[in-house]
């Protein structure tokens, strides 16, 4: 069983591939541009290009995964049910690094009468968040003490040094994946409490917090934290809270981008071909003048010298060019923020990832803390793609050497997946720093 079959050759695939590349296994990259997959098997004998597109080509599924001994889906998630159900039929290993839906968690019964384990989550976030979590869980647990208090950051940003720009972000991944994620609710659960953040108040709903090593950042919450109560275990858990880390600045610009409707998927056959500015104009109900900007700070209750309108300017949002030719607000957004936002050449970014525990036991209570930072390699790999593509190449090759026994559908909340793969992340540099002390203040 040495045949890898990986989907997808985008921002994070190539740390992926080229790890299973280097241990020698047959990796196939399917992709719908031939020419990534084949930069990413470049000067491997075991290593082969193949263009696929599967909204244009489905029928090709069987035949491509029915030569695989395991799968590797970097597709957007929308399509990973659709490759694990060939995957059952066909008794194939199937590897994602997206979150597990109702239709992927249907699926369990099947893969376990095939033999075969269809893990999902095996990332960053989710992913490397699940296990590191876990290991701290399963360890306070076993010494009879219980988690009083569980939250978690996760952000993936430009290092210092290239923090250069007043969004304090760049895109190491899909620029419109970051511009939907606004449009989540979240919830969480503080001090007993269940509190709901509607989508219009995401971004307004954030605070600052000290992160060792980086100072200040922004943390506002994370879709809907209450589900891991019980897939970590920790019913005891009076607060759980899972964030989204950002630099300054970063939140007061997304709440107002939302107001304005900038996160709308409504489509609008009107706007190619219409400015930026005259789609400001349209949105703020307010004629295309030069008092355009004043008319825009009224509107959005800042300062015309605020950061805010620093931003919007800086991005673009004003000017008098023409728009990106799509039919929605978000893909404008994305696709302008994706123009402004790149990382130039020789950049680094960071990934951090920050867990806060309150723990009880019998004698004394504790907090414990694990930060992990890890850096981009300037002309090579983003911290970004080795955090997300690491795990799972680490995990798929375990499942191929026997490793990973488990059958049916899982993530990675469990020693047998956790504790080699964090334990090999830990080789390759990627580790979290842990501090412990005394009581709750």
């Amino acid at each position: 069983m040495n045949r890898v079959l990986v989907f997808g050759a985008g921002l994070v695939a190539r740390p992926l591939v080229r790890y299973l590349l280097d241990r020698k296994f047959e990796v196939t990259v399917a992709s719908r541009t031939l020419s990534r997959a084949e930069a990413l098997v470049e000067g491997y004998a075991n290593g082969r290009a193949t263009a696929f597109d599967i909204t244009k080509e489905p029928d090709r599924l069987d035949d491509l995964i029915e030569g695989a001994d395991l799968v590797v889906s970097l597709l957007p998630y929308i399509y990973h049910v659709q490759v694990a159900r060939v995957c059952v039929r066909h008794r194939r290993h199937l590897v994602t690094t997206s979150y597990v839906k109702d239709e992927m968690r249907a699926l369990d019964g099947a893969a376990r009468e095939a033999g075969v384990i269809l893990l999902n989550e095996i990332g960053l976030d989710p992913g490397i968040d699940h296990m590191s979590a876990m290991r701290v869980i399963h360890r306070v647990h076993a010494a009879g003490g219980k988690v009083r208090s569980f939250r978690s950051y996760c952000g993936g940003l430009p290092a210092p040094d290239a923090n250069d720009n007043p969004l304090g972000y760049k895109f190491s991944w899909s620029p419109r994946g970051v511009v939907l994620a606004g449009r989540n609710d979240a919830r969480y659960k503080e001090n007993g409490q269940i509190v709901e953040v509607p989508n219009a108040r995401l971004f307004a709903t954030h605070f600052v917090m000290w992160v060792e090593g980086l100072g200040d950042l922004e943390a506002y919450p994370n879709r809907d934290s209450l589900p891991y109560i019980d897939l970590y275990g920790i019913p005891e858990a009076e607060t759980m809270y899972r964030g989204t880390l950002r630099n300054l600045g970063w939140c007061d610009v997304m709440q107002k981008l939302n107001e304005l409707g900038y996160f709308s998927l409504e489509e609008r056959p009107d706007l190619p071909g219409r400015t930026f500015r005259q789609v400001m104009a349209d949105l703020i109900g307010k004629p295309d003048t030069a008092d355009l900007k004043a008319d825009l700070a009224a509107h959005l209750n800042v300062s015309p010298n605020s950061g805010v309108m620093m931003a919007l300017e800086w991005l673009g949002l004003l000017d008098d060019i023409p728009v990106p030719p799509k039919n929605t607000l978000l893909d404008i957004l994305a696709d302008q923020m994706l123009a402004k936002m790149p990382y130039r050449e020789g950049e680094r970014d960071m990934v951090v990832l920050v867990h806060e525990f309150v723990v009880a036991y019998p004698d004394r209570e504790e907090r414990i803390s694990a930060t992990l930072l890890d850096f981009g390699i300037p002309g090579g790999d983003t911290a970004m793609a080795r955090t997300v593509g690491l795990p799972a190449a680490i995990a798929s090759r375990l499942i191929l050497e026997g490793r990973i026994r488990l059958t049916g559908v899982h993530i990675p909340v469990v020693p047998e997946i956790y504790e080699p793969v964090l334990g090999e992340l830990a080789a390759l540099g990627i580790e979290g720093k842990e501090r412990t002390t005394s009581g709750t203040s």
